[in-house]
């Protein structure tokens, strides 16, 4: 059995500092080695895992997956939530059929209890958010004040810069794997089908066209 290795860490601090990502690589290492199961590749990200379309904005995951699906491996890492919380999330990465195990459930976790953990994670996510939001709440009722007033003109110019600043990473990110599959002959309708069928979805979270890759394509 082969195996490719997935580790994610939310934040910068915790990606520059290593200990998140290397805890999680010791485990799987750890697990791989007492199942007997061949270590492939490694893929690591900084980067959030909120959200069903959370693929779009982790191209270190999309990459496992298609080398996962090349290796007729397993996807393999630490914890669910390494992958997310979300439930929808799950349930799309299973559609893929590129099979993945989590290590602290074992190789034999099935689907079910796959879902079962990730809609706890969920929970426990929708948890924490609602005691932030309660917490600065009794703050502002204190009369602290959250946040920088900030001129509206100014943010927009900000948000339109973040905004082509996002577009032109999305387009860097799955530039190569566009690329390659149109080196590889594919046609542009067939490169489509492609991303679609791995689940990776455009940067506004909708199904890809021959159009769309046609324009990540005139990035290059």
């Amino acid at each position: 059995m082969k195996a490719i290795v997935y580790t994610r860490v939310s934040t910068a601090d915790q990606g520059k500092s290593g200990l998140g990502l290397q805890a999680q690589l010791d485990a799987v290492t750890e697990f791989c080695k007492t199942e007997n199961i061949d270590i492939v590749c490694h893929y690591e990200e900084v980067e959030t895992g909120k959200g069903s379309n959370a693929l779009d904005k982790r191209p270190q995951l999309v990459k496992a997956l298609a080398h996962a699906k090349k290796e007729n491996g397993y996807l393999v890492v630490a914890k669910l939530d390494r992958l997310s919380r979300n439930v929808a999330f799950i349930s799309s990465l299973m559609e893929t059929k590129v099979p993945f195990i989590v290590a602290q459930l074992g190789k034999d976790a099935d689907p079910f209890m796959l879902h079962l953990y990730a809609a706890l994670s969920e929970k426990e996510r929708e948890l924490i958010s609602s005691r932030t939001k309660a917490a600065l709440a009794i703050l502002k009722a204190k009369g602290v004040k959250l946040g920088n007033p900030t001129n509206l003109d100014e943010a927009r110019l900000k948000s339109n810069a973040t905004n082509r600043k996002e577009a032109s990473a999305f387009a860097d990110n799955v530039l190569p794997m566009v690329q390659q599959l149109r080196d590889d002959g594919c046609t542009l309708p067939a490169i489509a089908d492609k991303l679609n069928s791995l689940g990776v979805k455009t940067r506004r979270g909708g199904k890809w066209h021959a159009s769309t890759v046609s324009n990540i394509l005139k990035r290059s």
